[in-house]
């Protein structure tokens, strides 16, 4: 089985999320996508709601694609979320299957800065993919500088081979400029996110009152 793996803070998960996964499973034919809220990200700010809201509207937004599924790893794992730890427990529940690690242009373009990094590209294939507005044309200028030794140019598969087997792609997505931060700023201001958010997703915000004070959105 081919699992792609999908992190993130999903505060809230919007259209723009859910695009993107499913441009991912059906150009790497991937069985499925797992979306993984995180508990606390190392290298950005606190979530604007608690994990259980978050893994609430994860669950809501995917429950109508098989392909698509929603896990708490990270959430019941204690202290900051780190991608290593992620990768190791599903390298280790998942050793016949094939794992794709699924990441944007920005967060990888910081990667040197994650815990273990260079252990990471052994672990699983990795998949970056485009921000809205950024360019369409990749290559290996665009590889962490401390691990550009350990990849050669795989020209047959238009992919980055690593010392370790595995595979670096990088995937140009349809853009879709729908961000979290402006759907939040939106639900303060009082204005609509219909079409920006799954209905399902929107209600759920609007059921918690989610992002209408400065406080955290309260536990289920």
């Amino acid at each position: 089985m081919k699992i792609g793996l999908f992190g993130g803070t999903f505060d809230p998960i919007h259209w723009g999320h859910l695009r993107s996964a499913e441009e991912v499973r059906e150009a790497f034919r991937l069985d499925k996508i797992i979306f993984i809220p995180t508990s606390i990200q190392p290298l950005k700010s606190g979530a604007a709601t608690v994990a259980a809201d978050r893994i609430a509207m994860a669950r809501l937004a995917t429950a109508d694609n098989p392909a698509f599924a929603v896990s708490d790893v990270e959430i019941k794992r204690s202290g900051k979320s780190f991608t290593i730890d992620t990768l190791r427990d599903f390298a280790g529940r998942h050793p016949k299957d094939s794992i794709y690690f699924i990441i944007g242009m920005d967060a990888f373009r910081d990667i040197g800065q994650w815990k273990d990094f260079k252990e990471l590209f052994a672990l699983a294939h990795f998949i970056v993919t485009s921000r809205p507005g950024g360019p369409g044309r990749f290559g290996a200028a665009l590889l962490p500088v401390a691990a550009r030794k350990s990849f050669c140019y795989d020209r047959a598969r238009d992919a980055f081979r690593h010392e370790s087997g595995t595979r670096l792609h990088f995937l140009k997505l349809t853009d879709i400029a729908i961000s979290a931060s402006e759907i939040r700023a939106r639900v303060r201001a009082g204005q609509s996110i219909r079409y920006l958010v799954p209905a399902k997703v929107e209600r759920y915000i609007e059921r918690r009152g989610l992002y209408r004070a400065s406080r955290r959105g309260r536990a289920l």
